[in-house]
């Protein structure tokens, strides 16, 4: 059965397009730049095609275009001069709606298209942090508004992660240039979010350091069986929507308890690490607000 997603309400265009249903619908009556379908009860309903030209006109009323003036092309006119302002590959923006169309497709050779004309001039900590980041953000919004399933969310997820997976076997089998420390990177007890941590594993290999990624769901006791085998273990892990809000401390506090001796260290990041109260704990305790922040500590 085709699960594909072909309809779509002036909801889901707002959502996937950036655009303010209201700012739509003026466009559709001044400019007649989409034709929606009507149902029996005079709903607007859109079509792939529809979604794909608005994602266009986003693109190209970012760039500095006036709807007055993207109105008076022809559809192949929109298309051709996206192209032409894409062709210079600087478009992130670009990129993020053909994923966006990826996704809502299932479409798995237009996500390795896009990859690989990015990364024809953009390394690929560029390509996840201001393409695959920014996208994963709105995907998340765009699951909470019900304009994608669990399926599109996980569909595009695994295909970031096999990106970051391929990238990091080309660095773990070299020997690691720096000794004076190591990385072991894993997520608390039901933690299922893991592609961030991921992407830190491949840095963390960039930057030369022996990394070992446990992922996700990792008890604390687990993680001490470390201390037997690595002296100055730097304990990385990025907190998204577990533990609950009301126990993240009570969480560090634990990992204090059971892992800081010597010169060990414990990392954090993500969504929920804000809630941490570093005034409670260790200066061995760091906090960090984004993946860039703590990229900046490597």
């Amino acid at each position: 059965m085709n699960n594909i997603k072909t309809v779509f309400s002036i909801k889901d265009l707002e959502n996937l397009s950036g655009i303010k249903a209201h700012t739509i619908r003026i466009w559709e009556k001044r400019y007649q730049i989409l034709e929606p379908m009507r149902t029996d009860t005079n709903i607007r309903l859109y079509d792939t095609a529809n979604l794909q030209k608005l994602l266009n006109i986003s693109f190209l009323h970012e760039y500095g275009y006036k709807i007055s003036k993207i109105a008076t092309y022809s559809d192949n006119e929109i298309s051709d001069l996206v192209k032409q302002i894409i062709s210079a590959k600087n478009s992130k923006n670009h990129a993020i709606n053909a994923l966006k169309m990826a996704m809502m497709n299932f479409d798995q050779q237009l996500f390795f298209n896009t990859y690989d004309w990015l990364a024809e001039e953009k390394t690929f900590r560029e390509i996840f942090i201001s393409v695959f980041l920014p996208l994963l953000d709105e995907i998340g919004l765009l699951w909470q508004t019900d304009t994608i399933t669990p399926a599109h969310e996980h569909f595009i997820s695994y295909l970031i992660r096999q990106k970051i997976i391929l990238n990091s076997e080309k660095l773990q089998v070299l020997n690691p240039t720096k000794t004076d420390k190591i990385f072991v990177l894993s997520l608390p007890l039901n933690e299922i979010h893991e592609l961030g941590l991921m992407y830190l594993h491949y840095e963390i290999l960039m930057a030369g350091y022996k990394s070992i990624y446990l992922g996700e769901s990792m008890p604390v006791s687990y993680l001490a069986d470390l201390k037997k085998h690595f002296n100055s273990i730097v304990f990385v892990s990025c907190l998204t929507v577990k533990p609950d809000r009301e126990d993240i401390n009570a969480y560090v506090r634990e990992m204090v308890n059971e892992l800081l001796e010597g010169t060990n260290e414990l990392w954090f990041t993500g969504r929920l690490s804000s809630l941490i109260n570093q005034e409670d704990f260790t200066q061995k305790v760091a906090v960090f607000n984004s993946i860039e922040d703590l990229l900046v500590k490597l």
